[in-house]
């Protein structure tokens, strides 16, 4: 009489654990770098839309704000210097906060005419300085948007 099989060995069995193992892996990497790949969009967004309301209040007060006056979660409104800087001037609402809560965003004007902001990207590479420093909370800038 023939023996009849009725399961699997131990040995099929770890070769399918493996390879789901492998295959979960390679799915959870790729996941992960998405997701850093979003918050390095939505951080050069949201530089683009500081840049976009800075220059906003260039046109109107002939100058770039100080450098205090880009505070995460804080208004930038007119400094009242001229009569289209008025202090009612809102130019940008509530300025955005880095996506993560270790890293920040680095604005610094170097003269009436010029400035830099600097950010860290988690996909990026190399490194950029604000006002001399290179730090970006607890990581390192490499990312910049500048005027000129």
């Amino acid at each position: 009489m023939k023996y009849m099989r009725k399961g699997f060995t131990l040995i099929e069995l770890l070769v399918v654990i493996v390879i789901i193992g492998i295959l979960a892996t390679f799915f959870i990497n790729s996941s992960l770098i998405n997701i850093k790949r979003g918050r390095d969009a939505r951080r050069k967004t949201d530089l683009e839309n500081i840049r976009s309301g800075i220059e906003t209040f260039f046109s109107d007060c002939d100058h770039y704000p100080i450098t205090s006056a880009i505070t995460a979660g804080v208004n930038l409104v007119g400094d009242g210097s001229t009569a289209n800087c008025a202090a009612a001037n809102i130019y940008i609402k509530a300025i955005p906060d880095d996506p993560t809560s270790t890293r920040n965003y680095l604005y610094y004007r170097s003269s009436n005419t010029t400035y830099v902001i600097c950010a860290a990207l988690e996909t990026g590479s190399g490194t950029v300085t604000c006002n001399g420093s290179s730090a970006c909370g607890s990581s390192t800038c490499n990312y910049q948007v500048s005027n000129p």
